[in-house]
């Protein structure tokens, strides 16, 4: 229902523990690495559209053959490209040597993409640069083993233009000015100094060049190395790196905001940005799959040693809360329970926007992401129908037939699937007034289930610009005739961008935000938008962790069902007959729904890192001065 998010990308790992030769013989195929990690990419899908990479390095090749692999593609299905590519290539080897099907060290010596370790990466272009060169892992190349460095993230940093000056202090001359190259060329940095002082105490000992080389690889200290690279580093973050010589690492941020999980047994460790990916690839139990410790680094040495090492002192724990209500795969047992408690936690507000009368209302969902929420709306609405339906029984005691009881009992909520996407539908006319006219298309809804005088609720996981609800899904659910249109998030209200991931930075494309405006201009409270600005204006050159998010007096002189009455109001536009109410989920609801993860400066401005409260500030400098551009 509400417009498409880009957001969170994905990474996934495998270090694979045992010879490649054990592989082939228990599963078949020296290619179980590279068949985890399509299955791991795959079901990582949501998390990224826009492109997809892998690479691979092989630890046990001689000087002069390549060990290190890397495909990407920002083709429509990306990761089905790059799998394409790889198996298409590996098929044409064997048809060239067909009695290399079962020799594993020629495989190993000879084709691309069958080795030890892997990194893959889905992404969302969250700042529409969906070219080939911004799709991760990034490479960086050395003729030193020990200096290659393959990096892939799930992150946004709110202060790379602090961190790439900092580079050109150190001298470098970056050649783009992106957050992933920055954080790259940073641990870079970090990896040459660590591999130069390592050699320099190699020749204190009168060791070779040629025989240094294993010796700083197995001494590289890979905490000392992301300690030193991530000093500065503000943001949101699940990053991951490989070596060229076969160390890897796994960094998580210190609030926790990215989400990042591993599993390990004497065949593999894994890595992934979702819980359920792991379970469901390598079929393991719930409690089997950890997650990485927030202001650690899961670290994998060559030689197979994994452990957990602190890397920066941990704040807070705020793990992103839209992982749970709409970006994570619901098959998570905890989201999963999260998701219905937001739609049951919900459903007292609701009720009273139908006036507790269930028997004139069609509760429904749009998109189908939403669907769980729904279960738990149902939910809450079928235990207030029951103790409706006894306070009835125990009111009539011995007067009522056994017809009417019949009756009573078998009344249920009306739950009914309203609205479908016809996928086969684009809206590819460039003319606005065409291409509103197709968006309105988009969807099929089932007619003759809604009666004239009954109440249409319809829940989604949040409701962002409601560009598509006012352009699109209104006036579709308008056709079957309702007699009001009680549209439900089950998020609260967006106020904020947000600057760790999810494509939400420009603060006057939010409805909540455009409709506090109108508020503050009918009430004769414009001065405050002046006011704010003039305070938000001041801060500018400020240290981080002085700015005061003062976009918060946007809202302040409005209740929460102000803001929501103003929004019903925008979305109710010419040539809708039904009324048209608007609910929220409150923020204290969804601290209950999910209380080990309170993540929630989009809904409170309350950021985890001194860089959020520059980010706002500069975003709402930019609303003011009509500049269309992201705020980091």
């Amino acid at each position: 229902m509400s417009d498409a998010l880009k957001h969170e990308c994905g990474i996934a790992m495998v270090r694979l523990l045992k010879p490649l030769e054990y592989y082939k013989e228990k599963y078949g195929t020296a290619f179980y690495g590279v068949n985890r990690m399509y299955l791991l990419m795959e079901k990582q899908h949501n998390r990224g559209q826009d492109g997809a990479g892998l690479a691979s390095i092989k630890f046990n090749v001689e000087p002069g053959t390549r060990f290190i692999s890397r495909k990407r593609s920002n083709k429509s299905q990306p990761i089905q490209d790059i799998f394409t590519q790889i198996n298409d290539r590996i098929n044409t080897i064997f048809k060239e040597n067909p009695d290399k099907v079962n020799d594993v060290k020629w495989q190993e010596e000879n084709m691309p993409y069958i080795g030890n370790l892997f990194l893959g990466h889905v992404r969302y272009g969250t700042f529409g640069r969906n070219s080939i060169e911004s799709v991760h892992p990034f490479l960086r190349q050395s003729n030193w083993k020990h200096k290659n460095l393959i990096v892939a993230g799930n992150f946004n940093m709110t202060n790379s233009k602090q961190l790439m000056q900092e580079l050109v202090e150190l001298g470098q001359h970056p050649k783009e000015s992106t957050d992933t190259v920055t954080i790259m060329e940073k641990i870079g940095h970090f990896l040459d100094d660590e591999a130069a002082q390592l050699y320099q105490e190699c020749k204190e000992e009168g060791l070779s060049k040629k025989d240094a080389s294993p010796k700083i690889e197995a001494e590289m200290d890979i905490q000392r190395i992301l300690h030193r690279a991530s000093r500065n580093w503000d943001g949101g973050y699940a990053m991951a790196g490989l070596l060229g010589h076969g160390d890897a690492f796994v960094l998580r941020d210190p609030a926790g905001i990215r989400p990042a999980f591993y599993y390990q047994d004497d065949e593999v460790i894994v890595v992934a940005s979702e819980r359920p990916v792991i379970q469901t690839v390598f079929n393991v139990p719930l409690e089997s799959v950890k997650e990485i410790e927030r202001g650690h680094a899961l670290i994998i040495k060559k030689d197979g040693d994994c452990s957990m090492k602190p890397i920066k002192e941990q704040l807070p724990k705020k793990s992103c809360s839209f992982e749970r209500i709409y970006f994570s795969r619901g098959s998570d047992a905890s989201i999963y329970e999260e998701r219905k408690n937001l739609g049951k936690y919900v459903f007292p507000q609701v009720l009273e926007q139908i006036n507790h009368n269930i028997t004139n209302t069609v509760f429904s969902y749009i998109p189908n992401t939403a669907e769980t929420s729904f279960y738990g709306m149902r939910e809450a609405a079928e235990e207030f129908l029951n103790h409706q339906k006894l306070q009835i029984l125990l009111d009539g005691k011995r007067s009522l037939s056994a017809e009417k009881v019949t009756e009573i009992l078998s009344e249920r909520p009306r739950v009914e699937k309203i609205a479908i996407k016809d996928a086969k539908l684009r809206t590819f006319i460039s003319d606005d007034s065409s291409r509103d006219d197709l968006v309105a298309h988009v969807y099929d809804v089932t007619y003759g289930v809604v009666k004239k005088d009954d109440n249409l609720v319809i829940i989604d996981d949040s409701i962002v610009r409601g560009t598509t609800l006012k352009k699109s899904i209104v006036k579709i659910l308008d056709r079957l005739s309702p007699k009001r249109i009680i549209i439900v998030s089950s998020a609260p209200q967006i106020r904020y961008p947000d600057c760790y991931g999810i494509d939400m930075a420009k603060l006057g494309e939010f409805i909540a935000f455009k409709a506090a405006i109108e508020l503050l201009k009918e009430t004769n409270q414009e001065n405050i938008i002046e006011e704010v600005y003039k305070k938000s204006k001041a801060q500018k050159g400020k240290p981080d962790a002085e700015i005061v998010n003062y976009v918060k007096e946007i809202y302040a002189p409005f209740t929460d069902q102000q803001i929501s009455d103003k929004i019903a109001q925008m979305l109710k536009t010419d040539g809708i007959n039904a009324n048209i109410s608007v609910v929220f989920q409150t923020v204290e609801n969804l601290h209950r729904a999910c209380p080990e993860h309170t993540g929630d400066w989009y809904f409170t401005g309350d950021y985890p890192t001194h860089g959020g409260h520059r980010v706002v500030n500069d975003a709402f400098i930019n609303y003011y001065e009509g500049n269309n551009e992201r705020a980091y």
